[in-house]
């Protein structure tokens, strides 16, 4: 119910405590944030409040009008050409996601780093959505500066997911608009890109920003595989029926057993934050050669962590060439290939085959000789080529790379003479 305070004798405006929609709160706030000069707390969300904020300190004023202006021609194709893996590892989910809310008068709106539109979802000469007709467009700046509050502006300044509705748009003329947006991060943990679903005239008619945070994932979960050739990827969950979801974990090894990064999904399983270097046997408690073996088998493995949770886990490795060392051909251990190499480490294929094993620790422990990703890759060449009995041609089929590309590499093995 209503209630006044009094100030030198004289009655105050009074004010409502409580609120039965959102809308009348967002108003409440919009009135003590720009009318009375008032910190609007518990109205709305504190990341709306500071890019009111922010807004408010560069001079702009709510009664502006704002138009969806593009970048200069140059800069929206130096973004293309910059954010070619980031439009890649969305083109699948970019098109699943437009499919998906074909029936929701929503649009896609995908933007680079810095809030310049890479990608948007078409919309029919017929649309009645005036400011989503200009806003979809490539090269557009959502930025802040440029439109004040919105979700992709807020993700772009803060790193964090944002929803903004109606009014809590800073300027009045966007107030039909409402927006969800979820970052994209790349391998170094920086932020790539900014996926928003954003609909005019009428109100999310599901959760928005669970939906946008799934694609988000999924996209940001293809960007990490795709920027991480020549790393070992393992993909990892507590249950196996995960694996291959937005909800897996995944993990990139260099060729020194250096854990270069971790998804989110990675970071929370492990309880790594990835504030330091960290080594394969720190993270996963197990030898960089054990890992290496993933890759070989169809099936997931189980792996006891070091802070005690057992995982389910699969590898992959992809060269910088091509090369797919999934398909792999497995000599046998008593292969003579095998024990012509004995300089190179205990090769892998001489080492017992793991099974998927029901339970935990499959891959405890290991080899204290660590090999490197450059040993594995020369070890499995050479053990495919002798499988196929020294025919380049077969081996080079197997690998899944060209006749030309074996021949390079065999080149460029240790003791290679140069000859073809």
């Amino acid at each position: 119910m209503p209630h006044s305070t009094t100030t030198n004798g004289r009655a105050d405006t009074p004010r409502q405590l409580f609120f039965q929609t959102p809308e009348q709160r967002t108003a409440l706030a919009r009135q003590r944030f720009f009318d009375e000069g008032e910190r609007p707390s518990g109205l709305v969300g504190e990341a709306v409040i500071q890019s009111w904020l922010r807004c408010a300190s560069a001079q702009q004023r709510p009664v502006e009008t704002v138009s969806f202006e593009q970048v200069t021609r140059s800069r929206a194709h130096a973004s293309l050409n910059r954010n070619r893996q980031l439009l890649q590892a969305g083109n699948l989910e970019l098109n699943n996601m437009e499919a998906a809310l074909a029936g929701t008068d929503c649009r896609v709106l995908l933007t680079d780093a810095h809030g310049v539109v890479i990608h948007a979802t078409e919309l029919p000469q017929s649309s009645q959505q005036p400011l989503l007709k200009t806003a979809s467009r490539v090269g557009v700046n959502l930025t802040e500066t440029q439109i004040g509050t919105s979700a992709p502006g807020i993700v772009v300044r803060t790193g964090e997911a944002s929803t903004v509705t109606g009014a809590e748009h800073f300027f009045q003329c966007l107030q039909t608009l409402h927006c969800a947006a979820a970052p994209i991060r790349d391998i170094h943990g920086q932020l790539a890109g900014v996926l928003d679903i954003s609909i005019e005239a009428g109100r999310f008619q599901f959760d928005a920003a669970s939906v946008v945070s799934l694609y988000a994932t999924t996209i940001e979960n293809r960007l990490l595989q795709l920027q991480s050739v020549e790393h070992l990827v393992l993909h990892f969950q507590a249950s196996p029926t995960l694996l291959g979801t937005p909800l897996e974990a995944l993990a990139g090894i260099d060729s020194s057993g250096r854990v270069l990064w971790l998804n989110g999904v990675g970071r929370r399983l492990t309880g790594c934050r990835m504030d330091g270097h960290h080594t394969v046997d720190e993270v996963f408690g197990g030898a960089l050669d054990k890992l290496l073996a993933l890759p070989r088998h169809a099936q997931a493995l189980t792996l006891r962590l070091p802070n005690g949770l057992s995982v389910w886990v699969t590898g992959t490795l992809t060269a910088r060439d091509g090369t797919d060392f999934r398909h792999a051909v497995v000599v046998p251990p008593a292969a003579p290939a095998e024990a012509a190499a004995p300089d190179h480490g205990p090769a892998m294929s001489s080492e017992p085959e793991p099974t998927a094993a029901p339970h935990p620790p499959a891959m405890a422990g290991g080899s204290t000789q660590a090999a490197t990703l450059l040993d594995h890759k020369q070890r499995l060449i050479e053990t495919t080529l002798a499988a196929c009995g020294g025919n380049i041609a077969k081996a080079a089929r197997a690998l899944g790379v060209s006749r030309g590309m074996l021949y390079r590499r065999l080149q460029k093995a240790p003791g290679a003479d140069g000859a073809s």
